[in-house]
């Protein structure tokens, strides 16, 4: 087995030659941080690395699986996390200047879950600063690029994690969704990628309690999401928004004929790329041939929806930024800084405004929910942006017109972050003629996960796998 073979196993076939002693956790490790060094400045999509320890932890798997003695769910998998979530004694930066110096005083209950799972953290996955951004760059750390065309970003704000899982220097690895950023780099890069209902899994304060926030996987696959959101979900002592109990979501599903899909191409306000739209009608076509019924529906929602959502954001997030400005806007992105003075801005009467307009949503969605099994529509209304995209400045068009919202509103995630309770699991469509791969979100009933990976597992069956021979891997 080449090492691009090795690097773009599925996670779940790792594990399994692992126990059948076919192959050995150092070997996987070895092969991932030399693509990860023949990588690094072509995509730079890793920020701290720990290779030496990997290799040390490496080791230990393999002779546990050696004597055939107890492993855990990920026991000696390469898998980068983001660099937001914090490991004691290792460091975080947010992809700020603020906090290039700051080490880890705990252990995020998603990162103790995975290394307690014996999954091996070799490295941090880029993030734009503070994970405020659909795009992946910071002063810190430069500019992280899509492996499939360089050109581009890989989509943010856990863009690190997808261009990592795309160049093939992790198996497996974790992503954090508050406007779309598991969703965004999953499409813009060709994975799997799933915001799982608010409460399932854990997060660290404050943004735990803001019902937008959601930790989740990205993987090239829907089986290897399935084993890291096994080990992320479930209660926390230390988080008050986790669900009880621990949903253990299954590995296999039954057909998916007899359904019925909706869908919405634009959701009724977007303005979505040509090429987008015919690879989600492509999409679609596949969940016809596995026998479902397919309608497209009106949700009655207006560009009021994301203009609700930029003023939540701002409310919260922006907001949470501002209290920065002072002490450091100096070494702040320029991107940030602007995130924060419309923080600055946002009142009170605006963020209650944004749950009456939240309660119109789903008084639509809701009982279209219920007379269909899921709603499907694209990720991204354009493939992606430029690597170096600067919401504070720059401009995007789709189909030659100017998109207001040069933030978010050239994605249509976050109309489900709103949503939040719905579980989101995104999907490869095709790829651009630029090559950057494009996607569909698959969204289902309030906390109803089984179903949106059910559909899922069905349309990746009949599509084939993603990423299984160079033809259809990034040209590195």
């Amino acid at each position: 087995m080449t090492d691009a073979d090795l690097c773009y196993l599925p996670a779940t076939e790792a594990l399994r030659l692992f126990k059948a002693k076919k192959l050995s956790p150092v070997e996987l490790m070895a092969a991932t941080i030399r693509q990860a060094e023949a990588t690094k400045k072509k995509i730079n999509c890793l920020t701290y690395t720990h290779f030496d320890e990997a290799m040390d932890l490496a080791k230990k798997a393999e002779a546990k699986y050696a004597k055939g003695a107890r492993t855990g769910a990920l026991e000696g998998l390469p898998i980068g996390i983001k660099d937001e979530s914090y490991i004691k004694g290792k460091p975080t930066s947010q992809g700020s200047l603020i906090l290039k110096d700051y080490i880890g005083e705990h252990t995020s209950p998603m990162n103790e879950r995975i290394i307690k799972a014996g999954g091996i953290v070799h490295a941090r996955t880029a993030t734009p600063e503070f994970s405020c951004a659909g795009y992946t760059w910071s002063r810190l750390w430069g500019v992280t690029r899509n492996p499939w065309n360089p050109k581009f970003t890989p989509g943010g704000s856990s863009g690190g994690t997808a261009a990592s899982l795309a160049s093939g220097t992790s198996s497996i690895a974790t992503g954090s969704d508050i406007g779309g950023s598991i969703r965004i780099p999953a499409s813009t890069c060709g994975l799997v990628g799933y915001k799982p209902p608010y409460g399932r899994n854990p997060d660290d304060p404050p943004f735990n309690l803001d019902f937008y926030c959601h930790t989740g996987p990205l993987a090239r696959n829907v089986a290897d999401a399935i084993i890291l959101q096994n080990v992320m979900s479930g209660p926390s002592p230390l988080d008050i928004s986790t669900l009880r109990p621990k949903l253990t979501l299954p590995t296999s599903y039954k057909p998916i004929k007899g359904w019925k899909i909706a869908f919405s191409m634009d959701l009724g306000f977007f303005n979505v790329d040509r090429e987008v739209q015919k690879n989600t009608l492509a999409a679609l076509d596949v969940f016809r041939s596995l026998g479902a019924e397919v309608e497209e529906v009106d949700l009655g929602w207006t560009s009021e929806v994301m203009d609700a959502g930029m003023t939540y954001l701002n409310h919260l997030f922006g907001a949470s930024l501002s209290r920065l400005l002072k002490k450091h806007g100096k070494d702040m992105t320029s991107y940030a800084r602007h995130f924060a003075r419309l923080g600055q801005k946002s009142k009170a009467a605006d963020f209650v405004g944004t749950l009456d307009v939240a309660n119109r949503m789903y008084a639509t969605l809701g009982p279209t929910l219920e007379k269909y099994n899921v709603l499907v529509c694209p990720t991204t209304a354009l493939p992606a942006v430029p690597a170096d995209f600067d919401q504070s400045k720059d401009k995007i068009r789709i189909n030659g017109k100017p998109v207001s919202n040069v933030s978010l509103g050239w994605v249509m995630t976050t109309p489900f972050n709103t949503m939040s309770r719905c579980p989101v699991v995104s999907m490869p469509s095709g790829r651009a003629k630029n090559g950057i791969p494009t996607g569909i979100q698959i969204v289902g009933r309030t906390y109803c996960d089984a179903d949106v990976f059910r559909a899922a597992l069905a349309y990746e069956t009949a599509q084939g796998p993603w990423f299984a021979d160079a033809a259809h891997r990034p040209t590195l």
